[in-house]
């Protein structure tokens, strides 16, 4: 069964981008939505479509992909560049905007790609947010050399004043990228301990400006209806959002002692230490998991076409 630039570190306040135009009817579209975006008032509701659920269990990368969780959340976020706003993002002759992630004759090349971002990201054994801007930005030169803007910047949730708030804002001109660690108790009563983590797509945000929770929706490449059923690893699945509730948190983590990289002995670590942070928990309905899922920040993603 077929299963369905460099200017980092830049910022919307300093940098004005033109409003960007939809492309014609396009392929590999999502089921039918209708965008929002409603940031007047105390409230918010921002929702974005044509953004694409790819899977990141696939044959051909390593370990089945079951790490590139983060390169595939960015490709999604590359196809709603270039499917929605015609961005020419993409490698060599490759180009996102000419595939279709449902289309099984495309379903190789989009694999590549995935590997691809991986390679631009330092896929080793995994990536973080900071080397995905990296990826972002190779995959964004074609469309800069064609006059086309293109920033990315993180956002963490300790040390946000309105992080809902601001959220919404970077959702409204394109998803974004989600990232949320695994923690379980740590040493001390009432501390937790990051054991992995997780990034998704985020599509969907509704709140309160300053408020301490969000109701989001978000695309989730590690999540299929037919995940270990038949050829699962070699065709896509039925796009499909999540549902979840964001609660602001103050954490008390522990970060545990690592060896000293900069010691060639290897036998001087950086000792444990204790922090006060604050996270968002994440928790989806019927949600039978053994950790706390606490989100931890955010890439986004803005472009413009040349003007004029």
């Amino acid at each position: 069964m077929i299963r369905k630039a460099i200017i980092a570190a830049a910022t919307l306040s300093t940098l004005a981008l033109p409003a960007v135009a939809s492309a014609d009817p396009v392929i590999g579209q999502p089921a039918p939505c209708t965008k929002v975006v409603d940031l007047v008032g105390p409230d918010f509701s921002v929702k974005q479509c044509g953004v694409s659920d790819v899977d990141q269990h696939r044959a051909g990368l390593e370990n089945n992909g079951s790490a590139y969780c983060g390169p595939t959340s960015l490709y999604n976020v590359l196809h709603y560049w270039a499917h929605e706003k015609n961005a020419p993002v993409g490698w060599l002759t490759t180009k996102v905007k000419n595939l279709d992630p449902q289309d099984q004759a495309d379903y190789n090349v989009v694999t590549n790609s995935i590997w691809r971002i991986g390679e631009d990201a330092k896929y080793d054994g995994g990536t973080n947010m900071y080397n995905l801007r990296a990826a972002w930005n190779i995959a964004a030169q074609p469309a800069r050399d064609a006059g086309w803007t293109a920033v990315t910047a993180g956002v963490s949730t300790d040390g946000a004043a309105d992080f809902g708030g601001d959220l919404a804002r970077k959702l409204a001109r394109g998803p974004v990228q989600m990232v949320y660690g695994r923690y379980s108790a740590g040493p001390k009563a009432g501390s937790l301990q990051r054991g992995g983590g997780h990034i998704v797509t985020l599509v969907q945000v509704d709140g309160s400006f300053n408020g301490d929770t969000l109701q989001v929706r978000y695309m989730d490449p590690g999540r299929a209806s037919d995940h270990g059923v038949g050829d699962y690893l070699k065709t896509q699945s039925d796009y499909a959002t999540l549902n979840a509730t964001l609660t602001k948190k103050t954490v008390v983590e522990w970060v545990p002692t690592k060896n000293n990289p900069d010691n060639d002995l290897g036998d001087i670590a950086i000792p444990g230490t204790y922090r006060t942070v604050t996270r968002w928990q994440l928790t989806t309905p019927g949600s039978t998991a053994t950790t706390t899922q606490l989100v931890e920040g955010y890439n986004w993603f803005d472009m413009a076409p040349p003007v004029g």
